[in-house]
């Protein structure tokens, strides 16, 4: 093989790996020492090679040095001159790209390699316990899935495109810094690593469009790129057919004109007194919740309303249930905190996951809503409160532990609780209703942007066919806003009235998705008029952060909600995305079939299962540059 005379660049060595093998016949166990290296080759890539160090390499012949064996090692005998021990210790190499998982044992002394084809290599032994310097280097020239089951096996993903999206949501950054070099590094970069990282694409896209210069500008490319990087797996175990769903309209839903929805005032003292019983039980939860969707809550109210919003505290519970409960909540809490403050730094050196995570969460929260004033100034005590709560939030949920993000959405929860023990569990619920935003997989943010592209193919077609002919059909500028729920598009108090709106759940679970559509319904002459492509789309919706009007956009969204309920012909896809029940057979026999005929008759062409998804991909982007850079989180 001519590849076998090409003189590869070591990247990483480490001397004294043991290779040992056992056989049915115990007389013929084996084992050798040798060096193991990662190698790169200009002809085939990257290499995992291991060398017996008793063995010549010349003295080799090269079939015979790279051979891949299950087997490899030196009989552990005395040489006998004859070299038979010597001739079974055989090199080997296994390309990164045959990789498809590693198993590394608890007390990091064997590593046993598996390849796609089903090959499982003997183990490689480290005998003084450091196999995690190798794991390292491995990791940082592939990438790798930890999985769920078992923390000690990583996979390899079978498309660079898929494990760049299963690991893009936990390097997120979303802060602002000073980036030009950056920039410039990620521009020489991309098209040597496209599928790197896909949200570190979407992240830098917005400046690497901005700040290169017109004639160097490829939007084409760019926006391939992307629509490559995150396009949905298609493996129907990760697909829910009812979910995701593509419409094609032909002749679409009637829709008739959108009626107003006027605002209303805040929910004030003397009605939330109202609302209780004498034991404090709040009564007529529905209608008090309507009052607070159409004003929200008068701002010295919401530090007592929003326990129960955010579910701290049970709607019908009376003032003594409420005051044994935060009681037993303050001893959980503070039970919780003093695990992960109890961790020695002997356990933390040996404790990657909570390392990591806890180095992600300081390095977050030192530039987290600065320009606030309860947060502004050095040495301020109430960056470490917040610390504290996000540390405390890894222990009480350390499957999802800590991503890039949370702060964001805990930041004015503790500015208005002050409370440690109060603004952690409102924390907690808020995280209940968002979680799956910060999932590793992003299905929840992929079934998401489909829902929102269903909505506006349903309410703005015309919106929607030329985002689509200018390669923003895909809604992945808005992915900011659904990752955040639009904290970075209002002030401060602006973003507390419109979270306590959403979370009323009024008039539907995806209120949020409507309110997207009302700010594109709002921008739609501006980007079409324009003629605005890829690159003028991005930016224009980057520059209407801290510039968008609650109120109208509010009631604008509220009003495409009932616009909708009563529209003639609206496909059941984007009934249930708003809550209302599907038109197909209610008992529930044939669905895909009974649906797919009722739509083909209302002149519809609904597209279901994987292949659909292939119509709509999704291009996450934040469109600034507080997305900046991008962190190497491999606890997840």
């Amino acid at each position: 093989m001519d590849d076998l005379n090409e003189e590869g660049a070591e990247l990483y060595s480490h001397h004294g790996v043991v290779v040992k093998s056992q056989s049915q016949n115990r007389d013929d166990d084996f084992q050798c020492s040798g060096t193991l290296s990662i190698v790169e080759y200009c002809s085939i890539g990257k290499c995992i090679e291991w060398k017996p160090t008793e063995v010549s390499v010349d003295s080799e012949t090269h079939d015979q040095e790279w051979a891949m064996v299950n087997a490899v090692g030196r009989r552990n005998l005395p040489s006998n001159g004859n070299n038979e021990g010597q001739n079974r210790c055989r090199s080997v190499r296994i390309e990164l790209a045959d990789l498809k998982s590693f198993y590394i044992t608890r007390n990091m002394q064997r590593v046993t390699l598996m390849q796609r084809d089903g090959t499982t290599h003997s183990a490689f032994f480290f005998q003084h316990g450091n196999a995690d310097c190798f794991v390292a280097a491995l990791k940082g020239n592939i990438k790798t899935i930890r999985s769920r089951k078992d923390k000690h096996l990583f996979i390899v993903p079978d498309q660079p495109e898929s494990q760049a999206l299963n690991r893009s949501f936990a390097e997120l950054d979303l802060y602002t810094e000073n980036t030009s070099d950056f920039v410039w590094r990620f521009v020489k970069n991309l098209p040597h690593r496209p599928y790197e990282s896909a949200l570190e694409a979407f992240c830098k896209v917005t400046d690497l469009l901005l700040f290169r210069p017109p004639e160097q500008r490829r939007e084409e490319e760019v926006a391939e790129l992307l629509n490559r990087s995150l396009t949905l797996d298609e493996s129907p175990a990760n697909v829910a057919v009812e979910e995701y769903a593509v419409i094609q309209l032909g002749n679409g839903p009637i829709l008739p004109p959108r009626p107003p929805a006027p605002r209303g005032p805040p929910l004030t003292v003397e009605q939330w007194t109202r609302f209780q019983d004498k034991d404090g039980r709040i009564l007529e939860v529905e209608t008090l919740k309507d009052i607070i969707f159409r004003g929200g809550v008068e701002p010295h109210l919401r530090y007592e309303v929003w326990k129960f919003l955010l579910g701290y505290f049970p709607w019908d519970s009376t003032h003594a249930d409420r005051q044994k409960l935060r009681k037993q909540k303050v001893e959980e809490y503070f039970q919780m905190k003093l695990q992960w403050r109890s961790v020695t730094p002997g356990q933390e050196q040996r404790f990657s996951d909570f390392r990591e995570r806890k180095s992600l969460v300081e390095k977050d929260v030192t530039r987290t809503d600065r320009t606030v004033q309860f947060f502004a100034g050095e040495n301020n005590k109430n960056l470490q409160t917040l610390s504290d709560i996000l540390m405390t939030y890894v222990m009480y949920n350390f499957d999802l532990g800590y991503v890039q993000g949370m702060s964001d959405l805990l930041s004015p929860i503790l500015c208005l609780m002050t409370d440690e023990v109060d603004a952690f569990w409102c924390f907690v619920g808020f995280m209940d209703k968002v979680c799956s935003n910060f999932e590793l997989d992003q299905a929840g943010m992929k079934q998401q942007l489909q829902q929102l592209y269903c909505l506006l193919s349903v309410t703005l077609p015309d919106l929607a066919t030329y985002l689509e002919k200018h390669d923003s059909g895909n809604m992945f500028f808005c992915f900011r806003w659904l990752l955040v729920l639009f904290k970075r598009e209002f002030l401060h108090q602006d973003i507390m009235r419109l979270w306590e709106v959403l979370w009323t759940d009024l008039p539907c679970p995806n209120f949020h998705l409507l309110f997207c559509v009302a700010i594109l319904d709002s921008q739609q002459h501006i980007l079409t008029e324009n003629n605005y492509g890829f690159t003028e789309i991005l930016k224009h919706i980057n520059d209407l952060s801290l510039n968008i009007e609650l109120d109208s956009t509010v009631s604008k969204a509220e009003g495409i909600f009932h616009q909708l309920t009563s529209a003639v012909k609206l496909p059941d896809v984007a009934r249930k995305i708003i809550g209302l029940d599907p038109l197909g057979d209610p008992d529930g026999e044939d669905k895909n079939d009974s649906a797919q005929a009722t739509n083909v008759d209302r002149g519809l062409k609904v597209e279901e299962g994987p292949e659909s998804l292939e119509t709509v991909t999704y291009e996450p982007s934040t469109g600034e540059v507080s997305f900046e850079r991008s962190l190497n989180l491999n606890y997840l």
